[in-house]
């Protein structure tokens, strides 16, 4: 059975009844017909994510993504990309400045929602024919989603963020060139590393995040940036603290001295409204304190957007693109 509710109804009905059904629980796992006559090799295809398997009959020409980092891996693989959530606070600006110009790619593209609520209706009412996202961001949207559309979710998009590109490739019939793209990121990474390694061979990075509340954040390995920087081969400062359970580390305000390294990168989360104000007023308290002053390391700012909300393989050129012009070495652009 195809994993889709019947088209003829109304947006509206449909919707309603969407959510009627919701408690039902999630339908049948579909296996698809291998033998199946399709227009293109490899199709249907069965997809195993960590929600269970989704067979796909024909290679997806409407997808909606509704996470961040699977908005810009659609635009990378150039898929149609009919429908996004909103991951920025400027509506009139919805996609991220280090994704480039994007106007042609997302002219027809439709805001279903805020990254917390998804409008279930208005993602009905594109008729995608794949949805996107994590287990993480949208497991008990889970069921009414598969309803929609054949739906694939990833476990999570931070530690995974590479692996999501290719998940997302397979999906498209485009697993291959999803390939090829990572590995053009990882040598480009290890080129720039290098060269900054030529140039400062005791290189070290941390990176001290500011999002209110009584500790920072002080990003860990396993963290976006901490992946782009084991691909650069820039080392964490040894002894420092770290985790792979979670993506940071809580600093106190007692324990800056620990977040110190050659190249300490500082980012704050500063949206509109209290939250953000709450943000700035701890980075504020932070770096008034006479510890702050006693770091050795180069502390700059840094853009929070990219360097920590990004997420994605156009985020990752970025970073390594800011780097290279902070060491002064060539960025090695693709």
């Amino acid at each position: 059975m195809k994993l889709r509710i019947t088209r003829h109804l109304t947006a509206a009905a449909a919707g309603l009844a969407l959510l009627a059904t919701a408690a039902c629980g999630a339908p049948a796992a579909s296996t698809g017909d291998a033998s199946a006559p399709s227009e293109t090799a490899g199709f249907p295809l069965t997809m195993q994510h960590t929600m269970g398997s989704t067979t796909l009959e024909s290679v997806p020409k409407r997808v909606v993504a509704l996470d961040p980092s699977y908005i810009d891996a659609a635009l990378l693989l150039e898929a149609d990309l009919v429908g996004y959530v909103q991951y920025r606070q400027d509506p009139k600006a919805p996609f991220a400045p280090y994704l480039g110009d994007v106007a042609e790619a997302t002219k027809d593209s439709v805001n279903v929602g805020t990254l917390a609520e998804p409008n279930l209706e208005k993602i009905l009412e594109l008729e995608p024919d794949l949805i996107v996202s994590a287990k993480v961001r949208h497991e008990a949207l889970y069921s009414q989603l598969s309803k929609i559309a054949p739906t694939i979710f990833s476990e999570s998009t931070g530690p995974t963020w590479k692996e999501n590109v290719v998940f997302l490739g397979e999906a498209l019939g485009k697993k291959e060139k999803a390939q090829d793209l990572v590995k053009a990121y990882e040598e480009r990474a290890a080129k720039v590393g290098a060269e900054i390694l030529a140039k400062n061979p005791d290189a070290t990075y941390s990176l001290v995040r500011f999002t209110g509340g009584d500790t920072a954040r002080l990003y860990s390995s396993n963290s976006f940036i901490g992946e782009i920087m084991t691909d650069m081969n820039i080392p964490r400062p040894e002894g420092a603290p770290d985790t792979q359970e979670k993506i940071f580390v809580p600093l106190s305000a007692e324990q800056i001295l620990q977040g110190d390294a050659g190249l300490v990168m500082v980012s704050a989360f500063t949206p509109e409204g209290p939250e953000g104000e709450e943000a700035r007023a701890q980075q504020a308290k932070f770096q008034s304190n006479p510890l702050w002053k006693k770091l050795e390391g180069d502390v700059i700012e840094v853009d929070d957007a990219t360097f920590l909300a990004s997420v994605s393989i156009q985020g990752a050129h970025s970073v390594i693109t800011d780097l290279a012009k902070h060491y002064g070495v060539d960025p090695q652009l693709p």
